[in-house]
């Protein structure tokens, strides 16, 4: 594998990004901005009814993050400018066809221009509406590779994807792909059109029924788990998130394709600043709740290898990958994490956010540290049903008999108490196929493309660094990580 520059690929690029206001997609927009300034467009698709709720996203979402302070720093009083002269906001949904672009003359400009397209909207809630979900994560996917064909001048396309399009598959889980039809347990072929349907009969029989929003929207989640375990997924997210690159792989033509697998995406490791993190995701949820006193039990097996890749790596493997497929026609996937270079056991996660907590205590609202100890792993959900009972609930039933008979006194001790039941709980229900998940993701086509990087330009591959045997754990969860959510995702 012979691998041209990335950063002369980039230059003079017109590039469309699905989903700007995400997490990874802010990431790749400020390092594009940073290391190639002379990029000749940035389309950022942010969904909004108009031009001007969209700049206001751009702002609020986006450039007003600290992310960007770096490249604040390095442009001075032309950070504007670069702004107004590299980025066109485009108003949009890729859930419509065209993406949703209302202005023909800007839709024409796209598709006349867009070299790249890096389509990273997703919904990304396990639990998700199965309709939204769908909408999002499969039909959002289908109207993009529609959209990439009409691109004149498209050298590439990257559809980021995730790992745990797996399913719950044990031993090493290959680089290959996914087919329209395909199920992970022998039921029958998928079919997305059987699927729409079903979706649309769903919400036609809770609109007769008079069935109210709250209860709609629960339906609908528990349509979309039922839906995604017929066919062997886990849960509504990596079933919907399958489905789309089966799309991908059906519809992509002679457009040149990246399919882009991370694993459990993490803060920043270096770029444009060390543990740069937004929003709670699946390991970090563990850590705010242990950290602010809510996480005393969980489930799982602490001996398991947890594959957690921090984002700027991903980033930079998006844009290798990009600059290796451009105009070769077909499609390459590359697993992007570290189960199979640099494993990680949750073992040694709890040990660290003990050492974290213990020596850097979280100050709750009430202005008090909160006191950390071990955290009580139950293997097996029978154990940890018998544990919660006799912990947990059964002390709450007591509290709200005491609390009922002394007019309420108790009523804060009772609430908090049953909120830390629920959040436990809710974390269980969400992330116990993967407490207990016993796959190792092959990266051997990654490992080719960091071997191509690495044999190309050894500034590139300092620059554009993804791999994962130069991660220290101790060092990056005890001084990169945890300190990252604590100052950006604590609430």
């Amino acid at each position: 594998m012979k691998l041209g520059s990335v950063l002369q690929f980039l230059d003079n690029k017109s590039i469309l990004v699905t989903g700007a206001a995400g997490f990874l997609a802010k990431i790749f927009v400020e390092k594009v901005l940073r290391v190639q300034p002379n990029v000749k467009k940035l389309y950022l698709l942010l969904r909004a009814d108009d031009a001007k709720s969209a700049a206001q996203r751009l702002q609020s979402d986006v450039l007003e993050k600290e992310l960007f302070r770096v490249l604040r720093e390095k442009c001075g009083e032309d950070f504007s400018s670069l702004i107004s002269d590299k980025v066109i906001t485009v108003a949009g949904d890729i859930t419509f066809r065209d993406l949703g672009l209302k202005d023909s003359e800007l839709r024409d400009q796209m598709l006349d221009q867009i070299n790249v397209i890096i389509n990273l909207a997703a919904t990304t809630k396990f639990d998700e509406r199965y309709d939204v979900a769908l909408n999002v994560n499969t039909l959002g996917t289908q109207h993009v590779v529609e959209f990439a064909r009409k691109c004149n001048k498209l050298t590439v396309l990257v559809h980021v994807s995730t790992a745990y399009v797996s399913g719950e598959r044990e031993g090493m889980i290959q680089e290959t792909p996914y087919k329209m039809g395909e199920t992970l347990n022998g039921a029958m072929g998928l079919d997305i059109d059987e699927e729409l349907k079903i979706v649309g009969q769903r919400l036609e029989e809770l609109k007769r029924d008079g069935v109210p929003e709250k209860e709609t929207r629960i339906a609908m989640k528990e349509l979309g788990i039922k839906r995604a375990k017929v066919y062997g997924w886990p849960n509504t997210y990596v079933f919907t998130k399958a489905i789309g690159e089966m799309v991908v792989g059906e519809l992509k033509g002679e457009v040149p394709v990246v399919i882009l697998r991370p694993t459990i995406v993490t803060s920043t490791y270096r770029e444009p600043f060390p543990g740069w993190a937004e929003g709670v995701r699946t390991v970090d949820s563990l850590a705010v709740g242990y950290g602010t006193g809510k996480l005393t039990c969980f489930l799982g097996d602490i001996d398991g290898i947890v594959d957690i890749i921090p984002a700027d790596m991903v980033v930079n493997s998006i844009m290798v990958a990009m600059t290796e497929q451009a105009g070769r026609p077909g499609q390459s996937i590359y697993q992007v994490g570290t189960s199979t270079r640099n494993p990680i056991r949750y073992r040694r996660l709890q040990e660290f956010a003990l050492r974290y907590f213990t020596t850097n205590p979280y100050i709750n609202k009430k202005g008090k540290p909160v006191k950390v100890g071990e955290v009580k792993v139950l293997k097996n959900m029978d154990s940890f049903h018998r544990f919660m009972t006799l912990r947990y609930l059964l002390w709450l039933k007591g509290l709200e008999l005491v609390n009922a008979a002394l007019c309420k006194s108790f009523e804060g001790t009772c609430n908090d108490l049953n909120k830390k039941i629920k959040f436990i709980m809710r974390l269980v229900e969400l992330y116990r196929p993967y407490l207990f998940f016993k796959g190792l993701f092959d990266d051997a086509n990654t490992e080719n493309l960091r071997a191509a990087l690495r044999e190309s330009d050894a500034a590139e591959a300092d620059s554009f660094c993804f791999d994962p045997t130069c991660i220290n754990w101790e060092d990056y969860a005890m001084n990169v990580h945890i300190p990252g959510i604590v100052k950006y995702v604590f609430k």
